[in-house]
């Protein structure tokens, strides 16, 4: 399938290799590399990035989920594949309501399958969401950036915790700024993170509250930085009575990996409030403004700094070293509790 083949310049590689070994240069003090499986398991990434390759020719519509993981992961306890892991109670991270949407498990499943026959208790299933992101990314025309690997697996999971770490998509900028702060990140990565939203799909029943009783009044309002045309669209497709409907985040490019979620940010058509909220703040405002309708150069540009921006988030309370565990199978601990 041949849209699933990087579009990414030959240029676009070398400084996009080149920034990121600036970037990494110091701060490595995570121990976390890029090649850690060279000689432990060197066929680690190339198995990863196959099966996502081949997944996604069949079921384009898993690049948005696949990517989604990293995010979710990360932003509760850090990049430890705590978000994978099952509990017999059903209160792991993954049955937290903002998970319930999360698809895509048994894409990791299959990845750490195939890599266990090959390195068996080599690679961490944290590491296989962080390059399975980077792939699904590519896959659908975006860039490739080179993933620091080296990450253990965590051995705890829980819903509250996921409850109180991801943002909802209601948040006004300061409280994005706030959140992305307190996880180490900048407010560009902020900006850059949320163009994550240019491929893959969501429930209406994510954005009731921007097109209905927007006030909490019980009322017929809506949110007033909504485009007017756009919202009339949404109401169309997310009608009070059925909010299991999905829509697209980025409409008309949804499965393409572009600058086209600047554009609608810009018009006021972001699909949630987080997106809009990059128009409030004059830094993420002046990005967004930057690279709405961009040429080839802009278009490198922001491909760059989303992937130092990616590059950035995966650092999040990773687990090196002794810590954490290579779990056998993702969804589980190798022996401890899940819970403290």
């Amino acid at each position: 399938m041949a849209s699933l083949k990087p579009v990414t310049s030959l240029l676009l590689q070398s400084f996009l290799i080149l920034t990121l070994i600036l970037h990494n240069a110091n701060g490595d003090q995570n121990c976390l590399k890029v090649g850690f499986y060279e000689e432990s398991c060197p066929q680690a990434e190339a198995i990863t990035r196959n099966i996502v390759n081949e997944v996604l020719a069949i079921a384009p519509s898993l690049s948005g989920p696949l990517l989604r993981m990293f995010f979710h992961d990360c932003f509760v306890r850090g990049c430890d594949a705590s978000v994978l892991l099952d509990s017999p109670t059903k209160d792991a991270e993954k049955d937290a309501l903002p998970n319930l949407t999360l698809r895509g498990y048994q894409i990791f499943d299959k990845i750490k399958n195939a890599i266990e026959q090959t390195c068996p208790g080599v690679v961490s299933c944290a590491d296989i969401i962080a390059l399975a992101a980077r792939d699904a990314v590519a896959a659908m025309g975006g860039p490739s950036w080179e993933v620091e690997t080296g990450r253990r697996d965590g051995i705890i999971s829980t819903a509250n915790e996921a409850l109180a770490n991801l943002p909802p998509a209601s948040l006004n900028i300061n409280q994005l700024k706030l959140i992305f702060q307190q996880k180490g990140l900048t407010v560009r990565d902020l900006v850059l993170l949320s163009a994550a939203h240019t491929i893959g799909i969501s429930h209406c029943s994510s954005i009731t509250n921007r097109l209905y009783n927007f006030t909490g009044n019980n009322d017929d309002s809506s949110d007033p930085s909504l485009d007017s045309e756009y919202m009339a669209r949404l109401k169309m497709k997310c009608q009070k009575d059925n909010m299991n409907m999905i829509v697209e985040m980025d409409p008309g490019s949804f499965r393409t990996f572009d600058e086209h979620y600047y554009d609608l940010v810009a018009k006021r058509r972001g699909l949630f409030q987080t997106d809009a909220a990059l128009l409030d703040d004059p830094e993420t405002k002046a990005y967004v403004d930057t690279h709405r309708g961009g040429d080839d150069l802009s278009r490198q540009e922001f491909f760059i700094d989303f992937g130092v921006s990616m590059v950035n988030m995966g650092r999040i309370g990773v687990l090196t070293g002794n810590l954490g565990e290579v779990r056998k199978i993702c969804s589980k601990v190798n022996s401890l509790p899940l819970t403290p």
